[in-house]
């Protein structure tokens, strides 16, 4: 069994933006206690997530992602597809964006086996502390989706909902 980063990217106080932490939230909720599983909120990113990233052996991160679709819909980049990706997404109004974090992974030799971005299109980013109807639904189904990918990877099964 190895070790799992699930981290959260977003702001929670602009909708649809705080998506990824929405989801790490219900997967606190529903799935918590998983053994070699750790959850974060990563927030709007920062340089302080380099070393947690350092240390997974698998890393899934969600986020709100344009993926030039229906509000709500979710697209899931597995390894060098996540890097290109990232390579290609607008850049971040964060401090420091999720590609500065792979790239600081990889230059010091760090950079988890298996990574999986969790992209979730999104519908607005105005004020408010709730995502949108339609990135409501799709936090349940990312959920499952993660859990499905876990599963997968350590071999075993895991408590359901």
């Amino acid at each position: 069994m190895s070790a799992t980063l699930i981290l959260g990217i977003g702001n929670t106080l602009l909708s649809d933006e705080g998506t990824g932490v929405h989801v790490v939230h219900y997967l606190q909720q529903h799935y918590p206690n998983l053994p070699e599983v750790t959850y974060l909120d990563g927030g709007t990113l920062s340089f302080t997530l380099a070393g947690p990233i350092a240390d997974a052996d698998n890393l899934i991160v969600i986020d709100a992602a344009h993926l030039e679709a229906e509000p709500g819909a979710m697209q899931i980049f597995v390894n060098a597809d996540m890097d290109r990706f990232l390579g290609t997404a607008k850049l971040s109004v964060h401090e420091v964006g999720l590609a500065d974090l792979i790239d600081i992974a990889r230059l010091t030799d760090t950079l988890p086996a298996r990574r999986v971005l969790v992209g979730i299109q999104p519908f607005q980013f105005g004020w408010g502390d709730q995502p949108s109807p339609a990135v409501a639904a799709t936090i349940p189904k990312a959920a499952s989706k993660i859990m499905t990918m876990i599963q997968k990877w350590q071999g075993v099964g895991l408590p359901c909902c």
